[in-house]
This record gives C-alpha cells, structure tokens and sequence, in this order.
C-alpha cells in the first residue's frame, strides 16, 4: 500500500518596498536652511527691518519731521509717565521716536545697500581681472589691495568727510569707494582656483571670447561667495554710516537716521537714557541679523556643507 503523497505549495516571495522617490534639491536645500537657527533668526529680524523700511509711510504713527517742544522727551510705554500714543517716547524736539527709527531703517538699510552693490562692482572687477589673467594685472591689483588694506576705513572717511561736508549723497559714495576690498580679495581667489577648470577650458574650446567667459561662465559661480560677502559689508556700511553721523559728518539732521538720533540723545543719557538706548538698541539688532544671515550662507554654501 503506497503512502499518500504531500505536496507542499511554496509561500509567496514577499513584496519589495517601493523606492522612496528621490527629494527635489529645492526642498533639501529648504529644510538646511530652516534647520540652521542663527539664519532664521537673523532672516526674520532682518525681514521686520525691511517691512518697516518699506512701509514706513503707513506704519508711522507721527509725521518723523514734526517738532512739537511740548512734547519733548516723552518717556516710552513702558515707562510710568509714558503715553501709548508716543511708543517709543519723543526726542528734545518733540518728534515721534517710533516713526523716526521707522524711516532711519530706510536710510540705515538703503546705504547698506547701495554702498555693498557699489563697492561689490568695483571690488569684483578688480578680483575677476586679477585671479583670470594673473602676471602683471594681478601684481597691479594685489599693489592696490594691499595700499587700500594699509588704509584705516575710519579715519580716512572722517577726513574725507570732513573736508567734503557730510550728507547722504557723500556717506554713500565714501562708504562704495572705500569698502572693496574684501570683494577684490574674495573673487581674486576664487577666480584663480577656477580658471583652469573644464568648464573654463570647454569655453574657450568653442572659442567663446574673453568677456563671455568672465560674464557667462565664471561669475555666475562666483555668485555664492560674493553673496556672503555682500551681506558682511552691508552690515560693515551700516556700522560706519551710524558712526559719521553720531560725529556730524554723515547724515544731516533733520534726516532720520540711528547713528545722529543717538548723537541728539547723548546730552540727555543720565536722565532719559532710553533716547540713545533705544536706536542703540535697534542698530545692535539690524547689524547682528544682517551678519547672522551672512554666516548662514557661508555655512550653507560651504563644500563641506556643514551646518
């Protein structure tokens, strides 16, 4: 009598996990930047000072350039004589602190601005022309960087300032002719480190002409830099425009501006401290934003890609 048979059927092979589809470049680089804490913060203060340099004209409670001496030096809100309707308090003329501190982030952030893309240009020509054609262009611009190095930016803005007089005008165009350097510096070593690439050598190959190389080819990779270093001198003009006109010699009263509204308060500093702590204190903020936002982008666009 013959056994029955066992037939033993073989288990389904199980099912392979579907690749993840892979995440799009934009969104990693999303997440590194919400990920880096000192540039959100620096963006978001950074950002409330733009609003307000935009929006000044509604945002402003009080006209910054009415004088009304019997309002003058109106304690803050937080302060037990202080009224709601002067936030931030009055300066000896009367005037509206808020809404002054509200049109000097327009003055402080437009000659940030306009001095870093003024000496950006200067100082990225002179770096560009250096590091690509090296031999006696780069020994003329190292000679120039170095003269201009041996130059305190202090003490020759306030002798030119105050030979030429202070203004808006003059601060910017100081401010551009005087703060090139580190550009220069900057895009001469990058320029040197990518001359010699394939990309550089495939151009000229296809005989692509000198000024289409340095505009079309080597610039826009030298864009992540320049950006760092942009924001680094901002900050830098800020700091020396708040400094010229705390000494008279760069913005012009009755122009709204941080550096002359502390420069106005020092008499007062032992009895109302508030009127230079607070633009102090604004300023602090806008140069630490400016420079947190700066040291996140070197963060994120470093090769190493640290955070």
């Amino acid at each position: 009598m013959n056994a029955p048979s066992l037939t033993v059927s073989a288990a389904p092979a199980p099912a392979l996990p579907m690749p993840l589809p892979p995440i799009p470049a934009w969104r990693r680089s999303l997440r590194r930047v919400l990920g880096h804490r000192g540039m959100m913060l620096g963006s978001i203060l950074l950002g409330v000072a733009v609003v307000a340099a935009l929006f000044a004209p509604w945002l402003s409670p009080h006209d910054p350039y009415a004088q009304d001496v019997t309002q003058r030096l109106i304690p803050p809100f937080w302060h037990d004589k202080g009224s709601w309707d002067h936030v931030f308090g009055t300066d000896k003329l009367g005037r509206d602190y808020l809404s002054r501190l509200l049109y000097g982030a327009r003055v402080s952030l437009g000659i940030g601005l306009v001095a870093a893309l003024v000496s950006g240009l200067i100082g990225t020509t002179m770096g560009v022309l250096a590091g690509y054609f090296g031999g006696r262009t780069d020994a003329v611009v190292s000679y120039i960087i170095t003269t201009r190095l041996a130059m305190p930016v202090v003490l020759v803005a306030l002798a030119t300032a105050s030979l030429i007089g202070g203004s808006l005008q003059v601060v910017i165009i100081l401010l551009g002719l005087l703060l090139w350097d580190r550009f220069a510096i900057v895009t001469r070593s990058a320029t040197q480190q990518l001359r010699d690439a394939e990309f550089i050598a495939a151009a000229k190959a296809l005989g692509a002409s000198t000024p289409y190389i340095l505009v079309r080819e080597l610039l826009p990779n030298l864009m992540g830099p320049l950006t760092v270093v942009a924001t680094l001198e901002m900050a830098h003009a800020i700091l020396l425009e708040s400094t010229l006109s705390f000494l008279g010699l760069g913005v012009q009263p009755p122009t709204p501006s941080w550096g002359l509204m502390v420069a106005e308060g020092k008499a007062y500093m032992f009895f109302q401290p508030w009127v230079i702590l607070v633009p102090g204190v604004v300023l602090a903020l806008l140069v630490l934003a400016i420079n947190l936002v700066g040291d996140g982008l070197r963060d994120l666009t470093a090769p190493d890609g640290r955070n």
